[in-house]
């Protein structure tokens, strides 16, 4: 397995070693030893899965408190993948990083406790799962405008399709910080 660092330190990209032949392919999803050797500490509670066609925008979503921490794949399909630091007083507060994930890169994106996630499909469709550290808990759940300037996001589609939540989701700089998670 090999992880990836990026311009967020503490978000990480993750290449899970597979093993394939003429008959298909096998690798390892998640095993809290070898992941927690390799820096990603994370115990989860709960495994969720989406299934969404071409043009859907699912996010920026973060839960607070009781913040999600994430590990998220595709099964099938792909998907451009972001990560928001949202975490009040962080030095990269504001900053993005994204990832291609898709179900022939086999890539994984862990993303911590703290950030807004959001990812798009550039397949026809896509299968999306991952991992939390906490329960999902949808009166704590808030989001983040998709498209906020400030945030600098360069997605790969201008017209998504939106749920109506994420439709009115406000930008970041109009959060009232007292609804965002600390550093």
């Amino acid at each position: 397995m090999k992880v990836i660092a990026t311009e967020l330190p503490e978000v990480k990209i993750i290449e899970p070693k597979v093993f394939g032949d003429s008959r298909g392919f096998f690798m390892e999803t998640w095993n809290q030893t070898r992941y927690a050797d390799l820096g990603l500490p994370a115990a989860f509670v709960q495994d969720n899965m989406s299934f969404s066609q071409k043009g859907v925008l699912r996010g920026l979503h973060f839960q607070n408190p009781n913040s999600q921490g994430k590990l998220v794949y595709v099964l099938q399909g792909e998907v451009f993948d972001v990560a928001v630091d949202i975490r009040v007083g962080s030095p990269t507060f504001g900053k993005s990083v994204s990832v291609t994930l898709s179900s022939e890169n086999k890539r994984q994106f862990y993303i911590p406790a703290g950030f807004a996630h959001g990812f798009c499909l550039t397949s026809d469709t896509a299968l999306f799962a991952y991992k939390c550290t906490e329960l999902y808990q949808p009166k704590l759940e808030y989001g983040v405008s998709w498209n906020d300037p400030d945030l600098g996001i360069k997605w790969p589609i201008d017209n998504p399709l939106l749920s109506e939540k994420d439709l009115i989701y406000p930008k970041l700089k109009d959060i009232e910080m007292t609804l965002l998670p600390r550093y």
